[in-house]
């Protein structure tokens, strides 16, 4: 599969809890993390999600947001991975930041260089990247 999404994580549904119109998908994938990814029931039934569907998740990198001292707070957003940055790639006005997460897996992020300077993103710096679950879509093959 080509996409343009910069985060592509594979892995297995192991929950589906429904609601009256959306559902919570939690899929488990490489390195030991679960993605929750909020989706309409219709798509739900249409890509047959239900616990042991292979399926993967897709998340621009502009959807990743990164905090310091996450754990210091009560977030609302299901996604909260924490990591290590491994990598800045600077830009004109934005940088590319990968975070290294436990298990191997790594997550892109694209951030200002005004955050770059105030999160003090450098290799090494420990932040948590945070997605909310309706900018997680999700993919079955064919």
């Amino acid at each position: 599969m080509e996409t343009s999404a910069r985060n592509v994580f594979s892995g297995k549904v192991v929950a589906v809890n429904s609601g009256a119109v959306n559902d919570e998908v939690e899929l488990a994938v490489e390195g030991g993390i679960n993605i929750v990814a909020s989706i309409t029931k219709v798509s739900t039934k249409n890509l047959g999600l239900k616990p042991g569907t292979s399926a993967m998740a897709l998340i621009k990198a502009s959807f990743v947001l990164l905090m310091n001292d996450a754990e210091n707070y009560l977030l609302s957003t299901r996604n909260q991975f924490a990591g290590t940055v491994s990598k800045v790639t600077p830009g004109a006005v934005n940088a590319e930041v990968i975070v290294e997460l436990p298990g191997g897996a790594s997550i892109a992020s694209i951030v200002t260089m005004g955050s770059i300077k105030n999160l003090g993103l450098e290799p090494g710096k420990k932040v948590t990247a945070i997605v909310k679950a309706s900018q997680v879509i999700l993919a079955v093959a064919k």
